[in-house]
């Protein structure tokens, strides 16, 4: 039976708006997880260290490792990043962030330079796609 699950885990914060973090979709022995939409921002939805996109990047990383740990997976689950800058420019401060956590053979990846995210001052949004096991349900 397939299931799909909507989840915030309350170990990271909270979504902006009324969204999940990420939808669930056990299949048996493997859940695909499908990440919202990260940005840097705090539980009040402020952006954190504007205009810093290795801060960002950083801080976006943890967010995207705290919702994988909530489900039992980590960096190494991951299958497909998607990423929107709003200046590619700064694109290499960027990939320095994501080689330190994805060594090759690094996952499927998707950049898009955009003209503005909905926060003032948040340089980068970043999607993910993982594949975790199920974990035995007691």
């Amino acid at each position: 039976m397939i299931m799909v699950i909507l989840d915030s885990p309350p170990s990271v914060v909270r979504p902006a708006g009324p969204y999940s973090h990420v939808a669930r979709v056990d299949t048996g022995d493997v859940a695909l997880l499908f990440l919202a939409g990260q940005i840097a921002a705090d539980d009040d939805g402020a952006v954190v260290h504007p205009g810093d996109m290795e801060a960002q990047a950083r801080y976006i990383f943890d967010v995207i490792h705290g919702i994988l740990a909530a489900h039992g997976g980590g960096f190494e689950h991951v299958a497909h990043i998607r990423t929107f800058v709003t200046d590619l420019g700064l694109l290499p401060q960027y990939g320095k962030v994501r080689r330190e956590l994805f060594p090759e053979p690094a996952p499927a990846s998707t950049t898009v330079e955009i003209a503005r995210l909905f926060r003032a001052g948040a340089l980068l949004e970043v999607e993910v796609t993982a594949a975790v096991p199920v974990r035995a349900r007691g």
